[in-house]
């Protein structure tokens, strides 16, 4: 990092993607952290805030059979929010998307957390042919954001599943205290561009596909009022305290590596991104953690430094993961190498979402859509 301006509080370089420092060198990303703080802040008012919020989840919830709705990836943000959801007596249906991927440790950690925890499960699962089809459409266009099908989809499966159950919540298990913001050039998507890239690179129609365009998120959002909830935000959440309850209480399994409990996810995360994009998305995270006080700047420093994907297991994921795929090894080397794009490149609804920024501000205000939404995204 020796060649790039470093942050003075994080540890966010000067190549990350609409960063500003202010005459302090501190970054525009732990500004916008402290925004979040003051949105969310612990102690006391928090206690209130989320006391208020529960019984809004309740009252909605009465005479029917769930509460809310909340993802589940058997990770630890997932996991430990249906734990928290649990203490507080929150009736949810937790909802998996099963894109393929889920390595043997994930639906361990799902069917073991879920059995103690009493939850029901709802798994949605997508004809693999056409999800394939999509994913390799995604490597073909050669983008940095080739993993936006599954959080497009994830998101799609809780708003239809919520939808179809009468549920006016969400839960997300992201968290601004351990995740960050993710640059927007690093994480794009919506549903206009997945089609586009579809029809361009694809052989197969996206039937089974939970897409989530703008008219669909208008349609839940301010039609049927269903609110996303970012429920870690009310907690001083700490991924190292949280595994360690997990494995005492849940009897759940941590696993190597951010986001490695799918194995796509994981090559993708540890592979794709920092080799192909120069890109380590880890960044982000260990700077939030820098800012929340979990992990010391200069310890943080180090882990960045430090490779994360065992050299066998790459190896292994990416002979899996090309046979998975019904190719041969170097025509996945040869998807790989591509020259990189963006989703500039192709057709995309970027610029009205940008035009949007005035509805997403009313949305938030609302606690219709996070507040992180509109102070993140499209500027």
């Amino acid at each position: 990092m020796s060649d790039k301006i470093v942050c003075n509080r994080c540890i966010l370089t000067s190549d990350t993607p609409s960063i500003k420092f202010n005459s302090e060198g501190i970054c525009n990303y732990c500004e916008l952290y402290d925004i979040m703080e003051a949105e969310y802040p612990l102690g006391e008012i928090n206690k209130i805030n989320l006391d208020n919020l529960i019984s809004k989840i309740k009252k909605y919830g009465k005479n029917k059979p769930y509460d809310c709705v909340a993802g589940v990836s058997g990770g630890t943000d997932s996991t430990y929010m249906l734990h928290l959801a649990k203490k507080l007596d929150l009736r949810v249906l937790a909802v998996h998307f099963d894109n393929g991927w889920d390595s043997e440790l994930a639906v361990s950690n799902i069917k073991s957390s879920l059995e103690i925890l009493g939850y029901d499960l709802y798994t949605y699962v997508i004809d693999w042919e056409e999800f394939k089809d999509l994913q390799l459409s995604f490597l073909k266009a050669s983008t940095i954001d080739s993993e936006i099908p599954t959080d497009l989809a994830i998101n799609g499966v809780l708003y239809k599943t919520a939808l179809k159950k009468g549920i006016n919540y969400i839960l997300s298990g992201i968290s601004f205290r351990t995740e960050g913001n993710m640059p927007q050039f690093w994480a794009y998507g919506d549903g206009k561009y997945v089609k586009s890239v579809q029809k361009l690179f694809g052989t197969k129609k996206l039937n089974s596909f939970p897409n989530l365009t703008i008219p669909l998120i208008f349609y839940y959002t301010f039609i049927k009022r269903i609110k996303l909830i970012r429920f870690l935000n009310y907690f001083d959440y700490s991924k190292f305290e949280a595994a360690k309850i997990l494995e005492k209480e849940l009897g759940w399994r941590n696993y190597a590596g951010h986001h490695f409990e799918s194995i796509y996810t994981r090559f993708y995360q540890g592979y794709i991104s920092p080799v192909k994009f120069n890109v380590d998305r880890r960044i982000v995270s260990l700077s939030a953690q820098v800012r929340s006080g979990h992990i010391l700047r200069e310890d943080a420093l180090k882990k960045i430094q430090e490779q994360h994907y065992d050299p066998y297991l790459l190896k292994e994921d990416k002979i899996y993961i090309a046979k998975k795929f019904g190719i041969s090894l170097r025509e996945f080397e040869n998807l790989l190498n591509l020259p990189p794009k963006t989703f500039r490149d192709y057709p995309n609804s970027y610029s009205l979402l940008k035009r949007t920024q005035t509805v997403l501000k009313i949305a938030s205000k609302m606690k219709l859509i996070p507040m992180v939404f509109h102070e993140t995204k499209y500027n």
